[in-house]
């Protein structure tokens, strides 16, 4: 039996096995932790320049939170802190396919972060007795980042 090999090349090659998927949940992972990342920046400064957030009444939400004891650890603002987590979760997103446990970094640091943030919103509902949009963001930023992560480990017939 003689085989036409350039007709069986072709046929092979078109399986979609082969081409690479696209990444789309860990682009999607990178957007959100640059979204969390500008809001903490942005928290940051209105906590610095004692000022009221943008879309918040004076001496509402924002503000009662943002003066309570529990908007600083150890005198830094608790929005430098979530800066720094998103910072890192955007960093091991770009260089991950370079660690063997870059997707298993992600997905500890988001949990993390997720169970830090059930903290504080509880603190702002149970209390402080008031709710800040920005720190509900966040809380749903990184909640929707760990999601993800818990989604991207496991197995994939791509990788």
């Amino acid at each position: 039996m003689v085989h036409d090999r350039s007709m069986m090349d072709v046929t092979n090659s078109a399986t979609p096995i082969d081409k690479p998927r696209p990444d789309w949940l860990r682009w999607t992972s990178l957007l959100l932790a640059a979204l969390g990342a500008a809001d903490s920046i942005y928290l940051t400064w209105i906590k610095a320049q004692r000022e009221t957030a943008l879309f918040c009444a004076p001496g509402g939400g924002c503000d009662i939170v943002n003066a309570s004891p529990y908007s600083e650890l150890a005198g830094i603002p608790i929005a430098v802190f979530g800066l720094g987590l998103y910072l890192l979760l955007a960093t091991l997103l770009l260089m991950e396919n370079r660690w063997a446990y870059g997707r298993l970094a992600v997905f500890g640091l988001a949990l993390t972060g997720t169970l830090y943030s059930a903290y504080l919103t509880y603190l702002e509902l149970a209390v402080i007795h008031a709710l800040c949009p920005y720190c509900v963001m966040s809380a749903l930023l990184i909640t929707a980042l760990f999601v993800l992560a818990l989604i991207r480990l496991r197995p994939s017939t791509a990788d």
